[in-house]
């Protein structure tokens, strides 16, 4: 007997996803780990900022490694006890939490460096930097484990069905009033409006100093300092952006979800949005590629080691300019 029609329109977008998936999961991983491979070899780049970026890639290589592969295997719609389930689902928002906080890191590391220029280095150092990672991490952590200890949908489940197995399914295990208030509202809203503000503030200081330079036509590594502050701003807050419009989405759909119980969101559109989300970790490598200088260079010089096995040239580093444009060119 023929599958209908309908088993295997499901069955081609099933098999859709999972390639595209796969294709993000790979990109994520190579992307990224070249990044943190960057920061290990070029000794200019590990400053208190790139740590944070570090933490940063971490978390999309776990998406590619760990959330990928999750995602694909609930959608699949396995068979699992509930606790085991909802320990999976529980590990997707702890990635997505750990992004987020590390944004909101760079993103006050960089309003202090600007705000702040001549105390940044005596209170921004790099074991302060490392304690802010791991709490980024911790935070991560418990506040994805909420459902763990008591805010999901256990009792819904026991109600459907008295077996101790059920169909593994992010709504079956999640309860979206968590996923709304808790996760979205209360750990995405708050800290991309923090990092709104941080960058607009940033911006404003950034514009009015280099004013303030160009009126008193002087000073010029203070000038050459605030355009490269400028500059680096500007590709961090295109990061910000990118995971905004590439998180939003899905967001969106679970609010509709929770606040209009009747309305159907497509399986298409689900998996748009997982989609939008998952490549959010593939994207961050490209901008630090194309926006920032030092690490483009290192990112060239790694390409030459392990694809034409020559060796890396030292980059030239410039032995007469000021401190803090040494500083500066260190950054970018």
């Amino acid at each position: 007997m023929s599958s209908s029609p309908g088993i295997k329109r499901r069955e081609h977008v099933d098999m859709l996803y999972i390639s595209i998936e796969t294709a993000i999961a790979l990109a994520s991983v190579m992307g990224n780990v070249l990044v943190v491979l960057a920061v290990c070899v070029n000794r200019a780049l590990r400053n208190t900022t790139f740590c944070f970026i570090v933490s940063l890639a971490v978390a999309d290589i776990a998406v590619g490694v760990l959330v990928i592969p999750l995602a694909i295997i609930i959608s699949l719609g396995f068979n699992t006890q509930f606790y085991t389930c909802l320990f999976l689902s529980c590990l997707l928002v702890i990635i997505t939490q750990s992004s987020i906080l590390s944004l909101l890191a760079i993103a006050i590391d960089r309003y202090l460096r600007v705000k702040i220029p001549t105390k940044y280095s005596t209170i921004v150092t790099q074991r302060r930097a490392y304690v802010a990672v791991c709490l980024c991490w911790i935070l991560s952590f418990l506040t994805g484990l909420v459902p763990m200890i008591g805010w999901n949908n256990l009792n819904v489940q026991r109600n459907l069905s008295s077996t101790s197995d059920i169909v593994c399914e992010f709504t079956a295990v999640m309860r979206m009033d968590y996923m709304v208030y808790f996760n979205f509202f209360g750990w995405v809203v708050v800290p991309l409006s923090i990092m709104i503000g941080l960058y607009a503030e940033i911006f404003r200081v950034i514009r009015r100093q280099l004013n303030k330079r160009a009126e008193a036509t002087c000073d010029g590594d203070r000038d050459r300092y605030y355009r490269k502050e400028l500059k680096l701003a500007k590709s961090l807050a295109l990061v910000v952006f990118l995971f905004a419009v590439c998180w939003l989405p899905i967001h969106i759909m679970n609010c509709i979800i929770f606040f209009c119980p009747k309305c159907s969101i497509p399986k298409f559109a689900m998996y748009v949005g997982i989609f939008m989300s998952h490549v959010n970790s593939a994207l961050n490598p490209m901008v630090y590629a194309f926006r920032i200088k030092r690490f483009r260079i290192t990112l060239i010089q790694l390409a030459r080691r392990c694809m034409l096995c020559k060796p890396t040239t030292p980059t030239p580093c410039p032995t007469s300019t000021p401190a803090l444009t040494e500083k500066v060119d260190v950054n970018l």
